[in-house]
This record gives structure tokens, C-alpha cells and sequence, in this order.
């Protein structure tokens, strides 16, 4: 296992990987490292040979780096079509999912061609939930362009789209055929977005590799700055995630434990209507995360130490940590129990949520009381 000690010295690290997914027959390859993108054509018909493929992006992914990848298809002699989408998570939507899937039928693609998302998470699970229903289930390359969908939602066959009454509430599990995450691509984020991605890497230690969240102390601002340690990083991410996966796959146990904070992060995203102005996922993930680390605390559960040392490491990384920190109107604690009622995780109206006993010593709590929940979201209001 990948898995840089605290003080690991960023030149020591070669700058490609490769992680597997161990699914049995679904088991794929997440490629990382540099100039993946100019490979793309290349390595997509060594692996899927004979593939036609339709590239699924969003206007500014497509800007950036689409002619890129159309003349490394050309050059492989992969036929391919294009699809592009506007960019921003009000694209998860049927609307934006129907013009996809007509696009793909009128192409007249096979369930043996290939769909390519080149994007973030939002292109991610859309292009990924669009192959997984088009014919029952079309093959599906992620080459994911932000950190985010580098280290989380291009990884593990989770695929979706959002609805006004909650995130990710409309989806299905569908497995890539492999991921390619070129790292200079994020080298054209802006801050504010690579940050957001930074939240899911601290998530992994978060969860239960304390001795990871020790390294990402100590080297979180080379992380920013790129080079190994950024490779590093997004590696150990994908390692935990694919362990998890491989357990877990369908989510009816340990791989709960990835959606550390997301329970809050995906109410507080519903409660702004998804204006990334407000809030962004990433942004969501980080108040969640110190949210869920308070919350234990409060229950007596986790060391107060520990909740504030996890929130000043968000904090030092320009994530918000508070929901006062969201900009706009203010916030309601009905609001947000709402839609937190409408989380995936809620089993027979009896709510789930990811709780910790301390730094990387992350746990599923069932039951957890609704009322008591609304009281210590009232406490953070007012903060």
C-alpha cells in the first residue's frame, strides 16, 4: 500500500501510478500521473479495443482541454462524438441527463462503445449514470480533471444525478472500465476549486488513517504546490477508496464510512439550491466534516481536541469549517433537517449518520435522535 510516513521527503516519490479495483470481472486500473490526457487515445484502445467512444464534458472542461484529448482519439483511429454540456452542478439534472442519452441514441452507439467523462464530479456522474442505463449498461472511461473527481467520485461506480429534493437521489452503481487521472490537468483549477477537491483527500485520514492526516500536516502546503507530494496524495486517496469499494461495493456496510460529513455538506448543499456561489461540494464536505467531529464531541464521543485540530487543518487549507461561513441569506435548522431526512442513508425514517471517537477513528451511529441533531444544529447556526 502507498502510503507516505509523515516528513516523506515530495522527490522521493516517482510521479505515475497505478491503483487497483478489485472486483473480480469489474476490477479496473486507476492510472495517475502527468500527460495521461495525450495518452488517452492510446490507452483506451489498448484496453477497450474496437470501442467507438462519445466524450461527455461541460463548456469549460472543454475549453481547457477537449482538443487535447480529440487529437489523441484521432491519432488512436478511435471514432468518437462529443457531447457537451453546461458546466456547474445544476447540470445533474434529467434534463441535462435526456439530452445525453439522446445524443448516445442518435449516434446509434453499442453497449460495447465506450462513454469518456472528461470533467469534474458533476460530468462524472452524470456521463457515468447515462451509461449505465443506455442499453443496460455501456462501457464507461472516467478522466476526471479536478481533484475532487480525481480522489473520490470518479472512483467506485457511484453515478447520479440530483433532484430538488436532495443530492444523488436519482443513480445507480456502475463500475468504470478504468480511470485516467492526468495530474497537470489540475494545475488549470482555480484555488478556490482545488481546495474544495483537498476536503475528500482529508476525508481518508479522517476516516481511519490518522497516520495519513499526520503526513497531510506536515504536507499539505506541498500538496498545493504539486509535484509528488500531490501524486502522493491523490494515490493514498484512491487506495483507501478502492479498499473500501472492493468490500463494500454497494454501500450496505463499511463503505458508509466515505460519506464522513456529507450528510451535513449534502443538506447544506440542497438548502443554497446548489449555487456554487454559496457552495461548492468540496466546501460542503469540510463544513460537514468539522461539523461531524463537533456534533461527536458534543455527544461525548470524541476528544474536543481532536474536533478543533480536524477543523483548523480545513481551515489552514482555505476550506470553511462553519455554516456561518456560507455566504447569502442565513440558514435554518428546519431547512436542514429536511433535507437531511431525504439522505440516502436513512433507513425507515431512523437517521444514520457518520460519526468519530477521534482523529481517523471514524464510525457508522444508526438511530441517531432527530431532535438532538436539530439542537446542536441550532448551537452551530449561532456560531
Amino acid at each position: 500500500m502507498i502510503h507516505p510516513a509523515a516528513g516523506t521527503s515530495p522527490e522521493r516519490s516517482t510521479l505515475s501510478r497505478t491503483v487497483a479495483v478489485a472486483l473480480g470481472e469489474r476490477s479496473y486500473d486507476i492510472l495517475i500521473g502527468p500527460g495521461l490526457l495525450d495518452a488517452a487515445g492510446e490507452t483506451i484502445a489498448a484496453r477497450l479495443a474496437g470501442a467507438r467512444v462519445a466524450v461527455v464534458t461541460d463548456e469549460t472542461v472543454a475549453g481547457l482541454h477537449l482538443e487535447r484529448l480529440r487529437i489523441a482519439l484521432m491519432s488512436a483511429g478511435i471514432d468518437h462524438s462529443e457531447i457537451v454540456l453546461p458546466a456547474g452542478e445544476t447540470t445533474k439534472a434529467f434534463s441535462h441527463l435526456e439530452r445525453v442519452v439522446d445524443g448516445l441514441l442518435a449516434a446509434k452507439f453499442e453497449r460495447t462503445d465506450a462513454v469518456v467523462a472528461l470533467g469534474g464530479g458533476v460530468i462524472g456522474d452524470l456521463a457515468g449514470f447515462a451509461s449505465a442505463i443506455l442499453k443496460r449498461g455501456m462501457r464507461l472511461v472516467q478522466v476526471p480533471t479536478t481533484l475532487l473527481a480525481q480522489v473520490d467520485s470518479s472512483v467506485g461506480g457511484k453515478t447520479g444525478i440530483n433532484t430538488p429534493r436532495g443530492k444523488n437521489l436519482v443513480g445507480a452503481f456502475h463500475q468504470p472500465a478504468l480511470v485516467l487521472a492526468d495530474t497537470a490537468l489540475l494545475d488549470t483549477l482555480p484555488p478556490r476549486q482545488f481546495a474544495a477537491g483537498y476536503a475528500e483527500v482529508v476525508k481518508y485520514g479522517l476516516i481511519d488513517r490518522p497516520d495519513f492526516f499526520a503526513w497531510l500536516d506536515e504536507n499539505r502546503e506541498a500538496v498545493f504546490a504539486g509535484g509528488a507530494a500531490r501524486t502522493d496524495a491523490i494515490s493514498v486517496s484512491c487506495e483507501a477508496k478502492a479498499a473500501v469499494v472492493a468490500a463494500d461495493e454497494r454501500e450496505t456496510g463499511a463503505r458508509a464510512l466515505l460519506n464522513l460529513g456529507h450528510t451535513f455538506g449534502h443538506a447544506l448543499e440542497a438548502a443554497v439550491r446548489y449555487d456554487p456561489a454559496r457552495l461548492v461540494h468540496g466546501e460542503g464536505v469540510a463544513i460537514g466534516m468539522a461539523l461531524a467531529h463537533r456534533f461527536s464531541a458534543r455527544l461525548g464521543l470524541c476528544p474536543a481536541a481532536d474536533a478543533e485540530r480536524a477543523a483548523a487543518h480545513l481551515a489552514a487549507a482555505g476550506l470553511p469549517t462553519k455554516i456561518s461561513e456560507i455566504p447569502g441569506p442565513a440558514l435554518d435548522a428546519e431547512t436542514l433537517m429536511t433535507a437531511i431526512a431525504q439522505d440516502k442513508k436513512v433507513r425507515r425514517g431512523h437517521l444514520t449518520f457518520i460519526l468519530t471517537r477521534g482523529i481517523g477513528q471514524a464510525f457508522v451511529a444508526n438511530d441517531v435522535d432527530p431532535a438532538v441533531v436539530e439542537s446542536f444544529l441550532d448551537e452551530e447556526l449561532a456560531r
